[in-house]
């Protein structure tokens, strides 16, 4: 899937991958924020309910952060069980820190969205 295409999922709903998002951004807009850093913030992703799709998510994370527990990890299911969202909670320290993880989020074949 490139970027901008849409999925089809088999329950009629489509998910878009937003990827372009990112690299569409300009300067101005990356130093446009409400956030104050560091602050904590939730990031999320969601796939295909794997057994190590949590793991997965957590790798790419500490990519970037590496100071949370595993107690700031959440999955949950959809209602079918098909997929799962993780969400970790992360101590933020910059808009390029978060932009960076949700790029490498965006960019993983198996992460069908980030938010």
């Amino acid at each position: 899937m490139r970027n901008g295409e849409t999925l089809k999922v088999r329950d009629g709903a489509a998910i878009s991958r937003t990827t372009d998002r990112f690299k569409n951004m300009t300067e101005d807009t990356k130093n446009e924020t409400s956030l104050e850093f560091p602050c904590e913030f939730p990031v999320k992703a969601m796939g295909l309910a794997t057994d190590d799709f949590d793991a997965l998510v957590v790798e790419i994370v500490r990519r970037h952060v590496t100071d949370f527990g595993e107690d700031s990890v959440r999955s949950r299911f959809s209602r079918k069980g098909k997929y799962v969202s993780v969400t970790v909670n992360i101590m933020a320290t910059s808009q390029a820190q978060l932009d960076a993880i949700y790029q490498d989020l965006s960019d993983h074949e198996r992460v069908v969205m980030a938010l």
